[in-house]
């Protein structure tokens, strides 16, 4: 029970066991306090006083005892507030020395003592300022892909905060990117998936960005888009992701012809949120006027209504393919590509989605996508029968509290008015009349600002 691993008289036995300078007593030591920190809540270990002594034996000269007791650091760590007393107890000097060790299991535990305490902005500092990061940089090579895996998660951390970046890409001449780089071809998914990690957070400097598309890493992405691990996937997409917002990377994202296998993996993993995200977002972010075509020859088009017409509502996934192919209906090539692919069924089924009054945003995307097809009169004469649901939404648009849905119900009737049909429909009297209300409503805020303008003119003229 708590009461009595944490019994007083225990622990005094237990504090002259680890002060002894018998190798096999500091073992039992090193091991009862392991058992210790793995059983008690992690912050009573600390404030029983325990922490002293555990930081003392990893100290010792025995592999055994500096292994359990950097288990037990490593375990400690994973509070926060255990993290800022072991640094004030001067415990990253003897963590750093032990990530030297030459026994792997004494390495293994240090180097995961060690990213536990990067989990805190303020250790991170300290840890750089303790020499941490040629460490740990130097551990990206290990032969042990467990230090190496916990290497890089420590540096992935470190690099969330971009003030450290400097110091990172300093040592060694810059010899991290190279190395992570290299990690990315690991055999070892999660060291592989973390050496793109890293990547990303480096990456949020666009003079360190623009260094790592540098050392040619687009044909190695690629390869890491197309591996049979989801995990892999993912982690290749953010790193992409943050490539695709700079358009200085565009065309050569596109001449690497990462577009094709950006459409294959949507409709592989469909289903799953993380992914359709990264690909809807990257596809919108990569379509440009001079990208409309790679992006129509790269059948992401049809992969994106494909994936429009066979997600459930309730699938996270759909908004995001929705909001992709709604930003992608602005570009005229893009839009003409998706009307040629498009049929009664399509429209049918956004003009289900345009009525989820349990699902706004992906109502809304719907809605523009509609509004934007609507321009041409091929697709106006698919939307033809559906003519009454759509008033109703446009109804439901104009009377909304948001300004966007009554902008969106208002273009609508402009794009579809101009098929004479619609042009009958929108002239009913029940619409008319929202589109009188929306009308004074605009009126009565206009002279509200123009009364304020004033007002605030009247002001400073009398201040001067």
């Amino acid at each position: 029970s708590e009461s009595n691993v944490i019994d007083t008289e225990r622990l005094e036995v237990l504090q002259t066991l680890a002060a002894s300078e018998n190798p096999s007593l500091q073992q039992s030591a090193a091991l009862y306090y392991l058992h210790i920190s793995e059983q008690l809540n992690k912050e009573t270990v600390v404030q029983i006083g325990l922490l002293e002594p555990i930081l003392e034996l990893l100290g010792s000269g025995d592999a055994t005892v500096q292994c359990n007791s950097s288990a037990c650091v490593a375990t400690l760590a994973t509070s926060v507030s255990n993290r800022e007393a072991i640094v004030a107890e001067g415990g990253i000097r003897s963590l750093l020395g032990l990530a030297k060790s030459y026994d792997p299991r004494v390495q293994q535990n240090a180097v995961g003592a060690i990213l536990n305490l990067t989990r805190s902005e303020k250790t991170q500092l300290l840890l750089c300022n303790e020499g941490a990061l040629p460490v740990l940089i130097l551990h990206l090579q290990s032969p042990d892909s467990e230090v190496q895996y916990y290497s890089c998660s420590a540096l992935t951390n470190i690099a969330s905060n971009p003030r450290h970046h400097p110091n990172m890409l300093q040592i060694g001449d810059g010899i991290l990117l190279k190395m992570l780089l290299s990690l990315m071809s690991s055999s070892v998914v999660k060291v592989c998936c973390q050496a793109c990690y890293c990547l990303r957070n480096l990456s949020l400097n666009e003079d360190t960005q623009a260094d790592i598309v540098a050392i040619n890493i687009l044909p190695q992405l690629h390869e890491l888009l197309k591996s049979s691990s989801k995990s892999v996937n993912e982690a290749a997409l953010t790193l992409l992701s943050t490539f695709s917002e700079n358009h200085s990377n565009t065309d050569a994202i596109v001449s690497e012809d990462i577009l094709k296998t950006l459409g294959k993996l949507l409709l592989i993993h469909k289903t799953s949120p993380g992914i359709s995200n990264y690909v809807a977002t990257i596809i919108h972010k990569l379509a440009t006027s001079e990208t409309q075509q790679a992006i129509i020859d790269s059948q992401c088009v049809v992969v994106l209504l494909q994936a429009l017409s066979h997600l459930r509502v309730h699938d996270e996934s759909l908004l995001y393919v929705t909001i992709c192919i709604a930003e992608l209906t602005r570009h005229e090539t893009i839009r003409t590509r998706i009307i040629q692919e498009s049929d009664v069924n399509i429209a049918a089924h956004l003009l289900m989605l345009s009525n989820q009054p349990e699902n706004i945003d992906l109502s809304f995307h719907a809605a523009c996508i509609i509004s934007q097809l609507g321009l041409d009169e091929m697709f106006s004469s698919l939307l033809r029968p559906h003519a009454r649901e759509i008033v109703g939404y446009v109804l439901h648009f104009l009377k909304h509290q948001e300004i966007r849905f009554q902008h969106l119900g208002l273009l609508t009737i402009q794009n579809l008015r101009k098929d004479a049909h619609f042009a009958a429909v929108f002239s009913e009297k029940q619409l008319m009349v929202q589109l009188n209300r929306v009308c004074q409503q605009t009126a009565e805020t206009e002279q509200l600002l123009q009364a304020v303008l004033f007002s605030k003119e009247g002001d400073q003229k009398q201040m001067i």
